[in-house]
């Protein structure tokens, strides 16, 4: 009869030792459904993934987050909610999504942006930005007439930064007494870019010039070697424009090779 009682006893301690890790793969019992730690992982491996940072704080939220799915879930289903037309279609659009994404994250992951990409992207930034430098100041207005009187007004002796605030139909310059700041002069229109070149240092232009946008009396305040960031600087940035491109190509020959009817 001991050794009976005995194996009982050794029997049911081992049952409970064995328990326990199983016990510790769950967060939680909700109405004796296991709600399994994996659920947490994944809500947590969200929020990393929106650059938030996981505070102890945080990963309790995520448990009772997980816990609350867990018991409004068990209520949706013992309405029979998971039977309706709606809900199938909804779950649909959602395995597509998620099936999509993994097919995104898998190309990404095996066609990397390599760093010879990288400084070939750059280089091509380089070439198309070094130069010269121009400071413009400018003063846009509607009518020809006007900015004809506005350049008869500076060569008496008026300050141009007062008219630029007053009469600027430029909202941003205008504000900043018609300053456009350090530019390549290619980023504006050609008939603007074209005035420009062609000003000395210190001088505005002595008749208006007409572009898309109206009438402009320019002035040259300063002109320099382009200051172009280093490629430590952008590197992240050009990596990231290179995988969206690469992305965006294999969106598009997918979409090429694809036979719909």
């Amino acid at each position: 009869m001991k050794k009976q009682l005995l194996s009982g006893l050794v029997a049911a301690a081992m049952l409970g030792t064995m328990a326990l890790p199983v016990a510790a793969q769950n967060i939680a019992i909700v109405n004796g459904k296991a709600v399994p730690k994996e659920r947490a992982e994944a809500l947590k491996q969200q929020v990393e993934r929106a650059g938030r940072p996981v505070t102890p704080e945080m990963e309790n939220q995520i448990k009772e987050e997980v816990v609350a799915r867990e018991i409004f879930m068990q209520e949706a289903q013992k309405r029979g909610l998971e039977g309706t037309a709606d809900y199938k279609t909804q779950m649909e659009l959602a395995r597509q999504t998620i099936l999509i994404r993994e097919l995104f994250v898998d190309f990404q992951k095996n066609n990397p942006v390599t760093d010879a990409e990288i400084q070939a992207e750059y280089d091509k930034f380089v070439a198309a930005n070094a130069g010269k430098e121009y400071k413009a100041s400018h003063i846009l207005v509607a009518k020809e007439d006007e900015a004809k009187s506005i350049i008869a007004s500076i060569k008496k002796g008026a300050k141009f930064e007062d008219i630029a605030k007053k009469q600027s139909k430029d909202p941003g310059s205008g504000a900043r007494g018609g300053d456009l700041d350090w530019a390549n002069p290619g980023s504006y229109v050609p008939e603007f870019t074209e005035a420009l070149v062609k000003l000395e240092k210190g001088k505005m232009t002595q008749t208006p010039v007409k572009s898309q946008f109206g009438w402009h009396v320019i002035r040259l305040d300063d002109v320099r070697d382009a200051q172009l960031p280093k490629l430590d600087e952008v590197k992240p940035q050009i990596a990231q424009q290179l995988q969206q491109q690469k992305l965006a190509k294999f969106q598009e020959d997918l979409r090429a090779k694809a036979k719909v009817e």
